[in-house]
């Protein structure tokens, strides 16, 4: 990850890169709630976001370039690679996101604590492409792709993959929770972080392996409880997950289990 003009990195730039980006996106979207008045503060939110995406991709290069002493930003982050290993890659992750998830279903079926009936509306099912690719890809830009280069090239190979870990899950809203559940999704989410940067280290460095994993998961679970997958309304946290009525389960028993094997397979990769 290191670029051969050699590194010029300091930690407040790291620190506010992102902040400031998202604060302009939030302020360039406020202005859209005069041209559409009917729109909730979620979905002006959601257009914020969008839009330091936005300038997150138009700003990376010139980053990685200045700070990273990079040639080939995008290759560097793993986003350009051949297409035949871009797609190998996203299929695998893709792969191990719906075994992950057959698992938990079937657990859950079998034991009572989930029944299968209903269906998925066409909407609903865009709803999850759109968070399959959309979270996905951005999540994965930001945290294995950005972050843990930066981590790397000031923190060094193995303190970076914890780190990067480590402010994945404290970013997401885990502390929302009873402190039982929010502490097990923590865990959680700094496994799924783990698991994600090892995926893209057994891709050798690409990063649509870990997008293809992060976002089938997001994607896929909201698919499942959106239509065919009903969960018992006593069912407990600590096995299904933190956040009842729609949990996360990577909050949960089975997906610390689920994740853990992930991370014992991946083991070689540390």
């Amino acid at each position: 990850m290191k670029g051969a003009g050699g590194p010029r990195l300091h930690w407040w730039g790291t620190l506010l890169y992102v902040p400031v980006l998202y604060g302009l996106g939030w302020l360039s979207a406020r202005p859209l709630s005069l041209l559409f008045p009917a729109w909730r503060p979620d979905q002006l939110d959601l257009a914020g976001a969008v839009i330091a995406l936005l300038l997150l991709l138009a700003t990376l290069p010139w980053r990685l370039r200045r700070a990273w002493g990079s040639s080939a930003p995008w290759q560097t982050l793993g986003v350009a690679v051949t297409p035949i290993a871009g797609v190998r890659a996203f299929v695998r992750g893709l792969l191990k996101a719906v075994l992950l998830l057959a698992g938990v279903c079937a657990v859950l079926l079998l034991s009572g604590q989930a029944r299968w009936g209903g269906s998925l509306t066409a909407a609903e099912g865009l709803n999850a492409l759109a968070l399959l690719l959309g979270v996905g890809f951005a999540e994965e830009l930001l945290f294995r792709g950005w972050l843990w280069g930066e981590l790397d090239l000031q923190a060094g190979r193995q303190r970076a993959i914890g780190l990067q870990a480590a402010v994945f899950a404290l970013v997401h809203p885990w502390s929302r929770l009873p402190a039982p559940e929010a502490l097990a999704l923590l865990g959680g989410l700094v496994l799924l972080g783990l698991a994600l940067a090892l995926q893209r280290r057994a891709d050798g460095g690409a990063l649509w392996g870990a997008v293809g994993l992060h976002g089938g998961l997001v994607g896929g679970w909201f698919a499942l409880l959106a239509g065919p997958l009903q969960i018992a309304s006593g069912a407990p946290a600590w096995l299904v997950g933190a956040g009842s009525p729609s949990p996360n389960p990577i909050g949960g028993l089975l997906g610390w289990l689920g994740l853990g094997a992930l991370l014992w397979v991946r083991r070689r990769w540390w």
